[in-house]
């Protein structure tokens, strides 16, 4: 009988880089402007999420950061994830979905939604963090 290895699992799964959504903040775009233009993008939703919190929005953080969450586990299926399996941070691609996440579990413990925010942190840790 051969042994199985126990640490096999799925492969990592990355998703396409968010060129077009860098590209536009290098060149100094307002992150509003680039989310409209981009609203598939959890890279861009994870902006407007960073923002509204920093300026103390924390509805409209954390709706953004759920926003971006979601598209995030959509481009997730699209590219082969089964709902368990690494998602690296170190991949330019998975940031975005990755900063949504964290983002969401802060914003939802901000509202008081502790067992979102701990199934939130749980589910990052799972997917390896972020770095």
């Amino acid at each position: 009988m051969e042994a199985k290895n126990l640490l096999d699992g799925p492969e990592p799964t990355l998703l396409p880089d968010d060129e077009a959504v860098t590209v536009a903040l290098e060149d100094g775009a307002d992150v509003y402007d680039i989310v409209r233009d981009h609203p598939e993008s959890s890279l861009a939703w994870s902006l407007v999420a960073e923002l509204a919190r920093a300026q103390g929005r924390v509805i409209e953080g954390y709706a953004f950061a759920r926003v971006g969450y979601h598209r995030g586990l959509d481009a997730l299926r699209r590219n082969g994830w089964r709902g368990s399996g690494p998602v690296p941070y170190s991949h330019p691609g998975n940031v975005g979905f990755l900063r949504c996440l964290a983002l969401l579990a802060q914003s939802a413990e901000d509202i008081g939604e502790q067992v979102e925010a701990e199934r939130c942190r749980t589910f990052l840790a799972d997917c390896g963090g972020l770095g």
